[in-house]
């Protein structure tokens, strides 16, 4: 599980990407009278970084939600190698082995970096509660395998000096790291990413570049992404989904979208 340390800018062309793994179909999705997606539909191949953008309101947060169920269209379908789970929550959603790092850290301050990774392994954990608490047998050999996994993953995002500290004392970008690392101890099929380089400065940018690429290449894991450093997508995207006030304006390579008249209209005045 050690990174490559692959750089950014050359990871995405050289990837093989297989069948489809999810499958979004005339997906809409309404609060009332707003209407937040309207008959949105797109696939994602296995082992690719797929790209969700548009402007701000434009539902990609709320397609991720769809995904992810924590919200349930009125419309349209959405299955996860061949079997649908529109109706599902967000556990079981995770059980099938979808994970989802958020826009807004949802991390516990006060809880260490190791700890906080820790909480990804839940799912995972056959023992139960009372097991856990007394820590003998079966539960304390189970802890020790999973502490063992979580400290691969800090490893593999470089946070080792940090694995004592409480999250709540760490830079914004290693939190976001940590954010990752609770994901990845999931040991997701497919990750979805919010925004995983909002706030971030130009090397924060990089080094979660190179980290998201070196997960998609070293786990073989599909990410899914929203991000709006239109360079940071054009660099690590497979292919790119464009969203505009909930409906789907374009769909294609990075050139392609870039490219696209009605995707370049969609931003103009847009400061990315």
């Amino acid at each position: 599980m050690s990174a490559p340390g692959s750089p950014t800018g050359h990871g995405a062309p050289l990837r093989r990407t297989g069948e489809v793994v999810l499958d979004v179909r005339n997906i809409s999705l309404a609060f009332g009278g707003v209407k937040a997606l309207t008959d949105i539909s797109f696939d994602v191949r296995e082992h690719e970084v797929r790209a969700i953008i548009g402007p701000n309101g434009a539902g990609k947060s709320s397609m991720l939600n769809c995904i992810n169920g924590v919200y349930v269209p009125q419309q349209g379908s959405i299955s996860f190698r061949g079997r649908s789970f529109s109706h599902m929550n967000s556990r079981q959603v995770a059980e099938m082995g979808i994970a989802r790092t958020f826009q807004n850290l949802a991390l516990f301050k006060g809880m260490s970096v190791l700890d906080n990774i820790m909480t990804g392994r839940n799912l995972k954990m056959k023992t139960n509660l009372f097991q856990q608490a007394v820590r003998f047998g079966a539960a304390e050999r189970e802890e020790i395998a999973h502490r063992e996994f979580v400290e691969r993953i800090i490893d593999f995002l470089e946070i080792q000096p940090h694995r004592k500290t409480p999250v709540g004392r760490l830079p914004y970008g290693l939190q976001k790291r940590v954010d990752l690392g609770r994901a990845l101890a999931m040991e997701p099929q497919v990750l979805l990413l919010d925004e995983p380089m909002a706030g971030m400065n130009v090397e924060e940018k990089q080094d979660m570049s190179r980290f998201i690429l070196d997960v998609n290449d070293e786990y073989g894991t599909t990410v899914v992404l929203i991000e709006h450093d239109m360079g940071v997508v054009m660099d690590i995207s497979d292919r790119v989904v464009v969203l505009d006030y909930g409906k789907k304006i374009g769909d294609g390579t990075p050139d392609e979208v870039r490219t696209n008249q009605e995707v370049i209209d969609a931003y103009l005045g847009t400061s990315h």
